[in-house]
Protein backbone atom coordinates (compact mmCIF):
# COMPACT_ATOMS: atom_id res chain seq x y z
CA UNK A 1 0.00 0.00 0.00
CA UNK A 2 1.32 3.18 -0.85
CA UNK A 3 1.88 6.12 1.72
CA UNK A 4 0.59 8.94 1.38
CA UNK A 5 1.02 12.54 2.98
CA UNK A 6 -1.26 15.49 2.65
CA UNK A 7 -0.33 19.28 3.81
CA UNK A 8 -3.41 20.71 4.93
CA UNK A 9 -3.54 24.30 4.36
CA UNK A 10 -3.90 25.53 7.85
CA UNK A 11 0.02 24.74 8.38
CA UNK A 12 1.34 26.65 5.43
CA UNK A 13 4.58 28.75 6.09
CA UNK A 14 4.57 30.81 2.69
CA UNK A 15 1.04 31.30 1.80
CA UNK A 16 1.48 28.27 -0.89
CA UNK A 17 3.54 26.00 0.57
CA UNK A 18 3.57 23.99 4.14
CA UNK A 19 5.81 25.45 7.16
CA UNK A 20 9.13 23.89 7.24
CA UNK A 21 9.21 22.55 10.65
CA UNK A 22 5.85 20.86 10.02
CA UNK A 23 6.41 19.05 7.34
CA UNK A 24 9.98 18.01 8.67
CA UNK A 25 8.27 16.81 11.74
CA UNK A 26 5.78 14.70 10.05
CA UNK A 27 8.49 13.21 7.29
CA UNK A 28 10.20 12.22 10.48
CA UNK A 29 7.80 10.06 11.57
CA UNK A 30 9.04 7.54 8.85
CA UNK A 31 12.44 6.95 10.56
CA UNK A 32 13.23 5.19 14.15
CA UNK A 33 15.18 7.24 16.50
CA UNK A 34 16.61 11.05 15.68
CA UNK A 35 15.76 12.50 11.96
CA UNK A 36 17.40 15.01 10.01
CA UNK A 37 15.13 15.84 7.17
CA UNK A 38 16.44 18.23 4.23
CA UNK A 39 13.78 20.36 2.37
CA UNK A 40 14.38 20.60 -1.22
CA UNK A 41 11.52 22.20 -2.80
CA UNK A 42 8.40 24.20 -1.20
CA UNK A 43 5.92 21.67 -0.21
CA UNK A 44 2.80 21.80 -1.76
CA UNK A 45 -1.01 21.99 -0.30
CA UNK A 46 -3.63 19.83 -0.49
CA UNK A 47 -1.93 17.95 -2.79
CA UNK A 48 -1.41 14.09 -1.57
CA UNK A 49 2.72 13.45 -1.66
CA UNK A 50 4.31 9.83 -1.62
CA UNK A 51 6.57 8.06 0.61
CA UNK A 52 8.95 6.40 -0.93
CA UNK A 53 11.40 4.02 1.25
CA UNK A 54 14.88 3.45 0.29
CA UNK A 55 16.76 0.31 0.62
CA UNK A 56 19.25 2.61 3.01
CA UNK A 57 16.77 3.50 5.33
CA UNK A 58 15.72 6.79 3.91
CA UNK A 59 12.86 8.09 2.90
CA UNK A 60 11.99 10.28 0.31
CA UNK A 61 8.48 12.81 -0.21
CA UNK A 62 7.54 13.01 -3.21
CA UNK A 63 4.96 15.14 -5.43
CA UNK A 64 5.22 13.00 -8.89
CA UNK A 65 8.44 12.63 -9.77
CA UNK A 66 9.28 15.76 -8.04
CA UNK A 67 11.38 15.30 -4.60
CA UNK A 68 10.30 17.82 -1.86
CA UNK A 69 12.06 16.00 1.47
CA UNK A 70 14.79 13.90 2.47
CA UNK A 71 14.63 12.07 5.93
CA UNK A 72 17.75 9.83 7.15
CA UNK A 73 18.82 8.73 10.77
CA UNK A 74 21.16 11.24 12.11
CA UNK A 75 22.57 12.62 15.57
CA UNK A 76 23.10 16.27 17.09
CA UNK A 77 25.02 17.38 19.44
CA UNK A 78 23.83 20.99 20.61
CA UNK A 79 25.28 23.24 23.24
CA UNK A 80 21.42 24.31 24.41
CA UNK A 81 21.81 28.05 26.73
CA UNK A 82 20.29 28.76 29.87
CA UNK A 83 16.72 29.40 29.07
CA UNK A 84 14.80 32.81 30.09
CA UNK A 85 11.69 32.57 32.42
CA UNK A 86 8.61 32.48 31.60
CA UNK A 87 8.01 36.13 32.09
CA UNK A 88 10.84 37.37 30.31
CA UNK A 89 10.04 35.49 27.56
CA UNK A 90 6.53 36.89 27.61
CA UNK A 91 8.23 40.53 27.72
CA UNK A 92 10.44 39.38 25.06
CA UNK A 93 8.03 38.67 22.98
CA UNK A 94 5.95 42.14 22.92
CA UNK A 95 9.05 43.21 20.68
CA UNK A 96 8.80 40.30 18.06
CA UNK A 97 9.87 42.05 15.00
CA UNK A 98 7.14 40.37 12.73
CA UNK A 99 4.70 42.73 14.03
CA UNK A 100 5.97 45.41 12.60
CA UNK A 101 6.91 43.68 8.91
CA UNK A 102 6.48 40.17 7.98
CA UNK A 103 7.16 37.87 4.65
CA UNK A 104 4.53 35.58 5.52
CA UNK A 105 2.02 36.56 8.01
CA UNK A 106 0.15 33.70 7.66
CA UNK A 107 2.96 31.17 8.82
CA UNK A 108 1.49 28.71 11.00
CA UNK A 109 4.21 29.00 13.54
CA UNK A 110 5.29 32.40 13.73
CA UNK A 111 2.47 35.03 11.64
CA UNK A 112 0.62 37.73 13.78
CA UNK A 113 -2.62 37.29 11.24
CA UNK A 114 -3.25 33.79 12.40
CA UNK A 115 -5.72 33.76 15.04
CA UNK A 116 -5.56 31.84 18.63
CA UNK A 117 -6.34 27.84 17.70
CA UNK A 118 -5.33 28.12 14.28
CA UNK A 119 -2.04 28.90 14.46
CA UNK A 120 1.00 28.23 17.03
CA UNK A 121 1.08 32.44 17.29
CA UNK A 122 4.41 32.15 18.48
CA UNK A 123 6.37 35.31 18.58
CA UNK A 124 10.04 35.40 19.36
CA UNK A 125 11.48 38.58 20.96
CA UNK A 126 15.11 39.14 21.88
CA UNK A 127 16.19 38.60 25.69
CA UNK A 128 19.35 40.68 25.24
CA UNK A 129 20.93 39.67 28.51
CA UNK A 130 20.63 35.71 27.57
CA UNK A 131 21.60 35.92 23.54
CA UNK A 132 18.58 34.43 22.63
CA UNK A 133 14.89 35.18 21.20
CA UNK A 134 11.80 33.43 23.16
CA UNK A 135 8.35 33.48 23.14
CA UNK A 136 5.90 31.89 25.60
CA UNK A 137 3.64 29.38 24.05
CA UNK A 138 0.07 27.55 25.07
CA UNK A 139 -0.41 24.61 22.49
CA UNK A 140 -4.12 24.80 22.07
CA UNK A 141 -6.58 21.20 21.98
CA UNK A 142 -6.85 20.65 18.34
CA UNK A 143 -3.01 19.67 18.34
CA UNK A 144 -3.45 16.83 20.76
CA UNK A 145 -2.99 12.80 19.31
CA UNK A 146 -5.10 9.98 20.96
CA UNK A 147 -2.88 10.25 23.88
CA UNK A 148 -4.16 13.43 24.96
CA UNK A 149 -0.05 15.11 24.43
CA UNK A 150 0.67 17.26 21.69
CA UNK A 151 1.33 15.77 18.17
CA UNK A 152 5.21 15.33 17.83
CA UNK A 153 5.20 16.93 14.59
CA UNK A 154 3.70 20.41 16.55
CA UNK A 155 6.64 20.39 18.52
CA UNK A 156 8.59 20.14 15.69
CA UNK A 157 7.29 23.38 14.05
CA UNK A 158 7.42 24.90 17.43
CA UNK A 159 11.36 24.60 17.23
CA UNK A 160 11.58 25.80 13.55
CA UNK A 161 10.31 29.82 13.36
CA UNK A 162 12.07 30.58 16.66
CA UNK A 163 15.54 30.00 15.24
CA UNK A 164 14.76 31.65 12.00
CA UNK A 165 14.05 34.70 13.72
CA UNK A 166 17.30 34.83 15.60
CA UNK A 167 19.23 34.74 12.69
CA UNK A 168 17.28 37.41 11.27
CA UNK A 169 17.83 39.56 14.39
CA UNK A 170 16.67 42.95 14.57
CA UNK A 171 15.66 43.09 10.42
CA UNK A 172 12.74 40.88 9.37
CA UNK A 173 14.30 39.38 6.62
CA UNK A 174 12.89 36.57 3.99
CA UNK A 175 14.08 33.27 4.86
CA UNK A 176 13.57 29.68 4.27
CA UNK A 177 14.24 26.49 6.22
CA UNK A 178 16.48 24.24 4.30
CA UNK A 179 17.68 21.47 7.24
CA UNK A 180 16.44 20.37 10.57
CA UNK A 181 17.21 17.88 12.66
CA UNK A 182 15.45 17.61 16.41
CA UNK A 183 15.08 15.27 19.51
CA UNK A 184 11.83 15.80 21.34
CA UNK A 185 12.32 13.63 24.94
CA UNK A 186 9.63 14.83 26.85
CA UNK A 187 5.87 14.95 25.88
CA UNK A 188 3.71 18.23 26.61
CA UNK A 189 -0.21 18.59 26.68
CA UNK A 190 -2.75 21.33 25.53
CA UNK A 191 -2.82 23.81 27.89
CA UNK A 192 0.33 23.43 29.06
CA UNK A 193 2.39 26.63 29.40
CA UNK A 194 5.83 26.00 27.62
CA UNK A 195 8.93 28.46 26.32
CA UNK A 196 10.40 28.71 22.88
CA UNK A 197 13.61 29.59 22.33
CA UNK A 198 15.70 30.37 19.65
CA UNK A 199 19.94 31.37 18.92
CA UNK A 200 22.48 31.94 16.30
CA UNK A 201 25.50 29.22 15.92
CA UNK A 202 27.22 30.28 12.90
CA UNK A 203 26.93 31.89 9.20
CA UNK A 204 28.10 30.60 5.96
CA UNK A 205 27.16 33.07 3.06
CA UNK A 206 23.61 32.42 2.90
CA UNK A 207 23.23 30.01 5.21
CA UNK A 208 22.73 30.14 8.68
CA UNK A 209 22.76 27.73 11.57
CA UNK A 210 20.21 28.06 14.44
CA UNK A 211 19.48 26.16 17.50
CA UNK A 212 16.07 26.18 19.40
CA UNK A 213 14.71 25.06 22.08
CA UNK A 214 11.26 24.12 23.66
CA UNK A 215 11.00 23.99 27.80
CA UNK A 216 8.20 23.86 30.28
CA UNK A 217 7.15 26.76 32.37
CA UNK A 218 9.76 26.15 34.91
CA UNK A 219 12.61 25.79 32.47
CA UNK A 220 12.59 21.63 31.92
CA UNK A 221 14.37 20.66 28.38
CA UNK A 222 11.46 19.25 26.70
CA UNK A 223 13.22 18.97 23.24
CA UNK A 224 15.76 21.14 20.71
CA UNK A 225 16.58 21.48 17.07
CA UNK A 226 19.56 22.23 14.56
CA UNK A 227 18.37 23.98 11.46
CA UNK A 228 20.14 25.17 8.48
CA UNK A 229 18.14 28.57 7.34
CA UNK A 230 18.72 29.95 4.17
CA UNK A 231 18.47 33.37 3.11
CA UNK A 232 16.51 33.91 -0.29
CA UNK A 233 16.61 37.44 -1.11
CA UNK A 234 13.15 37.65 -2.35
CA UNK A 235 9.98 36.58 -0.33
CA UNK A 236 9.68 33.25 -2.10
CA UNK A 237 11.73 31.47 -4.26
CA UNK A 238 12.38 27.61 -4.71
CA UNK A 239 15.11 26.29 -2.44
CA UNK A 240 17.62 25.10 -4.84
CA UNK A 241 20.47 25.13 -2.90
CA UNK A 242 21.64 21.95 -0.77
CA UNK A 243 22.31 22.74 2.29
Amino acid sequence: MTERIIIHRRFCGPPDSGNGGYVCGITAAFIDGTAEVTLRRPPPLERPMRVKRLNNGEILLQDGDAVIAEARSSRIELDVPEPPTYREAEAAAKGYIGFDHHFFPTCFVCGPKRSESDGLRIFPGAVPEKGVMAAPWIPDNSLADETGNVRPEFLWAALDCPGGIAVMGKRFRPMLLGRMVAVIHRRIKPGDRCLVMGWPISVDGRKHLAGSALFTENGTLCGYAGATWIETGIPCCPMNDSP
